[in-house]
């Protein structure tokens, strides 16, 4: 019996059927997706996990792997059948190598990403990646969906932060390619193909991360704003200003900060009067706040913000941050969205803004909206709270996507593609495109084992 034969493979402490276990690795975060599963396996090194497959192959069972389940597009959950097997890379979580003379460090797939932030903070070097989740995300989830992130204007996302992978393939055979090379044009380069896949591909186990040096005390300040527009212009004078020097820049509404305000315990903003706009900026100064101080009071000097406050400390910069952060546990507080994660060139970011405000007042007049963002690299969270006599916003989200795409953007910029955004996949890449992606998952996964029913 193949589930007899799973717990032999991962030994008492890496199994569970337990209905009330399993709930969370069935369930999307968001609590608005629900699959099921006969067991979740969680397997103690890169063997056992080649074992499960190999065995789940052979009896032609759906294997699904999970990270942390902290996506947005219920990409790391089961379907409904009760037939797909988890498995959970959260006992293989292991920093096994730093190298801190080659800037790199070798992780296995169900690490924390704070562990592994934290591990390269002790040989003075910085893992850049930086997420809302990160205490409780794996790194191997977050390449499998290219994680992007507050940092990614300065370092690129996941795909950018990877060396080499350790992947599981569909029948079990370990690809080995945990090189730490800079420059390597021997073939190609296969890692690529399971960044951002989704575990449709191959079960990532293990990883070898790009490091750079710590940048160092950081300058944070939080800065308010007459429009979204003075934002994108903002960007470009701190550009500028300090050129490679912006780690993060940020921008929030001011209702997304009154939801957090709303929800989150002792969460307060540090401005007496409320602004429509703000950006949370987080810049490289060397321990020097003054250069930031001098750079806001030029942007004053343009009118590019209204008012601006500098954290004095690592304890006020972690208030701020936590304003940020907390920003999806507060929408998910205040109730169901629809979810847009959207990507936009600059230069479009302001007419998006303008003529979404437009769809929404016309496709859905009592609708709120709630935007947030990496803005810096043109990913905007674009959702919006429906008015509860609109129970359908098909229409609402087909006509932002569109507008996305005739700017030159994205419809999906850093949550993947899942479940829940299949259907968008085929209408706004190419055919071609589509076709060469079904191509691969034909090859290297011909039984559909691997994550079904996700991405094509």
């Amino acid at each position: 019996m193949l589930i007899d034969q799973l717990k032999k493979i991962v030994g008492s402490k890496g199994w569970t059927t337990d209905p009330a276990e399993l709930e969370s690795y069935v369930t999307e975060w968001r609590g608005q997706v629900r699959g099921a599963t006969p067991i979740v396996v969680a397997p103690a090194d890169t063997g056992e996990v080649a074992a499960i497959v190999r065995l789940c192959a052979a009896q032609d069972v759906a294997i699904v792997p999970q990270g942390g389940n902290t996506g947005m597009c219920a990409g790391a959950v089961p379907d409904d059948s009760g037939n797909q097997v988890v498995l959970s890379l959260s006992r293989m979580n292991c920093i096994r190598n730093v190298d801190a003379v080659n800037f790199s460090m070798e992780v296995e797939a169900g690490c924390i990403l704070e562990k592994i932030q934290k591990a390269a903070k002790k040989f003075d070097r910085y893992f850049a990646l930086s997420l809302g989740a990160e205490g409780s995300c794996q790194i191997g989830g977050n390449l499998a969906t290219n994680a992007g992130g507050v940092n990614v204007l300065r370092y690129g996302t996941a795909r950018a932060q990877v060396l080499g992978l350790e992947v599981v393939l569909a029948d079990g055979t370990i690809i080995d390619s945990l090189r730490s090379l800079r420059k390597d044009t021997a073939g190609y380069d296969l890692k690529q193909l399971f960044i951002g896949s989704e575990g449709t591909l191959g079960i990532i186990t293990a990883a070898t991360l790009k490091l750079f040096p710590d940048p160092g005390e950081m300058s944070t300040a939080l800065l308010a704003l007459r429009s979204s527009g003075d934002a994108v212009r903002l960007l470009a004078h701190l550009q500028s200003a300090l050129p490679n020097g912006i780690e993060a820049f940020e921008l929030v509404s001011d209702f997304v900060f009154g939801l957090v305000k709303k929800h989150i315990p002792n969460s307060t903003m540090p401005f007496s009067e409320s602004a429509p706009w703000y950006v949370l900026l987080e810049t490289a100064t060397g321990g020097e706040p003054e250069i930031l101080e001098n750079i806001l009071a030029s942007a004053v000097d343009a009118v590019l913000i209204i008012d601006a406050v500098i954290a004095k400390n690592s304890s006020e910069a972690a208030r701020l941050w936590r304003l940020r952060h907390s920003i999806s546990e507060a929408e998910r507080a205040e109730g169901a969205s629809l979810k847009h994660d959207i990507s936009v060139p600059i230069s479009a970011m302001e007419e998006f803004l303008r003529r979404g405000d437009e769809l929404i007042t016309r496709l859905a007049p009592n609708g709120q909206l709630v935007a947030f963002g990496h803005v810096g690299d043109g990913n905007l969270h674009y959702n919006v709270i429906l008015p509860t006599e609109m129970n359908d916003g098909a229409q609402l989200t087909d006509a932002i996507y569109a507008l996305a795409t005739e700017l030159g953007g994205s419809f999906s910029a850093e949550h993947g593609i899942g479940q829940t955004k299949r259907d968008y996949l085929t209408r706004y890449r190419s055919q071609a495109e589509v076709e060469l992606m079904r191509t691969l998952k034909r090859a290297i996964d011909p039984g559909n084992i691997l994550n079904p029913g996700k991405v094509i």
